[in-house]
């Protein structure tokens, strides 16, 4: 079929209008632009005006690019290749991989392309369909091993209606390009089959059952699993002011999450910061599997120095293969940091398209456009019983902090979960700095809520004391009320703080979670008999230290019941009444 041609017509930055010169263009489509030296830039049609004339964003940099280069439209939406082999990989927006570019040229080149999934790797391929069987879109035709697991190859997500097995290929070796399979639509129509096919990254795979996220999804990081949970294919937003520490606690969630593929989306973060994930985790051990971390991730790298249209591609691209393994039955999570730079993208791309500005110039419809990238998270109800989850955890950077602003606020009316960050916290070297009296979440905890009650009523009033001494100094308040404060201090400095560093302090599983809280719990509620600012502050601080070496330690370390022995002790010594938990 002979596809739509054009010419540029005018360049305004990443946004370039173009006038067709025959066939028709859909909203959505992928076009090349070709520029003088012969390079074909990639691009995407976002509007569709009067007269023939489009508006492409351009996922390249436009230099260079001038009135009438030709335009090629290829009559098909932007895409991403779905098959075996994403896992482990570094891609751009586009899934062009990282590392292959790097080795065709070390500065990446406008109008470079490879092939998204290797087309030379062999996979042991076991079918589970016999010839005559009746399949449909989503049905298994086998499977392929894929590092950790199980791979999947399913019919395209595309295909209605039901279609009969003609071929499936033996058990063996075969690349995602060699035929599988041949299946028969009811007019007699014959389609053969690969391990990969495409997908558009703007469509929301359709839920075979959708279920209600209602399960914590273990974190590691204490606060999170305890206050403020998400749970599997929940939603979150980590706002936060620059240097908060969003990116150390996405890190962290990376590596020691209970999920079973983590997808990473640098969709606008600084280079200096990507580059550290690029070269961190392909050296980084996967604490619950004793390999490499890189065998579950998948990365989607569009820094803030590349192309501003690429990060709303990079973040649809991350969704898209997060759906399709959430189809494999796993748990999946994505990290995308920072959406506030892809909002920003498109307040650039309104901008000039001359759109009507919302509050603080971003386009009306950001609200619309970040509700339906966090509804696309979720619990799916496979056909075969088994479950799988799409959870989405999503950086926002305020300018100043200021989380009234239209991205945070918007994102706050779409996710479940809400860890604000404290500069406070952070200036005084609190890890994690997430504001223990505002945040919150909708999620079960992996504590019973009353003792998450308890927890939050505890820190409030400290924090309300906190206050109080700040403006009539300690002797300004009783002893009671002194106390309280150094419990909430204690409760904060024990349990909600975590050394990041540390191999153990850095995670927290869910049993010693609990074992935890109950140490601090007894230690709090314990009652306490002496008296003076001094003698309380005192014997908080022994508390403390003791409690802290603690938490540094292993349950099957020595010396680690001594220590126990040695922190109870300090409580009984010092004026408390208590049994050891």
């Amino acid at each position: 079929m002979q596809r739509a041609k054009g010419k540029v017509v005018s360049v305004n930055e990443s946004l370039v209008s173009a006038q067709t010169i025959s066939g028709a263009v859909m909203n959505g489509e992928v076009a090349y632009i070709v520029i003088e030296d012969g390079k074909r830039l990639k691009a995407e049609v976002i509007d569709v005006k009067e007269g023939n004339r489009v508006y492409l964003q351009v996922f390249e940099d436009t230099s260079w690019m001038k009135v009438g280069d030709p335009v090629e439209f290829t009559g098909l939406p932007l895409a991403v290749k779905l098959g075996p082999g994403i896992l482990g990989a570094v891609t751009d927006g586009l899934q062009n991989p990282l590392y292959e570019l790097g080795k065709i040229e070390w500065f990446l080149e406008r109008g470079l392309e490879v092939a998204p999934l290797d087309p030379n790797v062999k996979w042991h391929f076991t079918p589970k369909v016999q010839k005559g069987d009746t399949v449909t879109g989503g049905s298994v035709l086998g499977t392929v091993p894929e590092k950790l697991f199980e791979h999947k190859i399913f019919v395209p997500f595309s295909l209605r209606g039901d279609h009969t097995v003609e071929h499936i290929a033996e058990t063996g070796d075969y690349t995602i390009d060699d035929p599988i399979a041949t299946i028969k639509d009811a007019s007699g129509k014959t389609i053969p089959l690969t391990m990969a096919f495409e997908w558009p990254v703007k469509m929301p795979m359709p839920f075979n059952k959708r279920s209600v996220p209602q399960k914590s999804l273990p974190t590691g990081i204490r606060i999170l699993d305890a206050l403020f949970p998400i749970a599997y294919g929940g939603t979150a937003c980590n706002p936060g002011p620059f240097g908060a520490g969003k990116t150390v606690l996405q890190h962290s969630l990376a590596r020691h999450s209970q999920a079973d593929v983590v997808i990473i989306a640098a969709c606008g973060e600084r280079a200096g910061e990507a580059v550290e994930v690029f070269k961190d985790f392909p050296e980084l051990i996967d604490p619950r599997t004793g390999k490499s971390l890189m065998d579950r991730t998948y990365i989607v790298g569009n820094t803030s120095s590349m192309p501003v249209a690429a990060r709303e591609a990079s973040v649809y691209m991350a969704t898209t293969v997060g759906e399709y393994y959430r189809k494999q039955g796993l748990n999946v999570l994505i990290l995308a940091d920072s959406t506030s730079r892809w909002a920003q993208a498109l307040r650039e791309t309104s901008g000039r398209k001359e759109e009507i500005p919302g509050p603080e110039a971003f386009p009306m419809y950001i609200s619309t456009l970040i509700s339906a990238f966090y509804d696309r998270a979720g619990v799916e109800i496979l056909p075969d019983g088994a479950e799988g989850s799409l959870s989405i955890i999503g950086t926002v950077s305020p300018a100043g902090g200021n989380f009234d602003e239209p991205v945070t606020q918007a994102t706050l009316l779409s996710t479940g979960a809400f860890w604000g960050l404290s500069r406070a916290l952070s200036d005084a070297r609190k890890y994690p700095a997430i504001d223990r009296i505002d945040s919150n979440s909708k999620y079960p905890s992996l504590l019973e809520q009353e003792e998450v009650t308890y927890l939050l009523e505890l820190l409030r009033d400290g924090k309300t004391i906190a206050s109080n001494i700040i403006l009539m100094g300690e002797k300004g308040i009783t002893d009671e009320a002194y106390i309280r404060y150094q419990k909430a201090e204690l409760l904060d400095a024990v349990f909600l703080q975590q050394n990041s560093f540390h191999e153990v302090d850095g995670v927290t599983a869910p049993d010693r979670l609990r074992f935890m809280f109950d140490m601090v719990k007894e230690i709090i509620d314990a009652p306490l008999t002496i008296e003076g600012k001094e003698e309380i502050r005192s014997h908080f601080n022994f508390i403390r230290q003791a409690f802290l070496d603690w938490n540094y330690m292993r349950p099957d370390e020595e010396g680690f019941q001594k220590q126990q022995s040695k922190l109870l002790n300090l409580v009984k010594k010092r004026g408390h009444v208590a049994e050891n938990v």
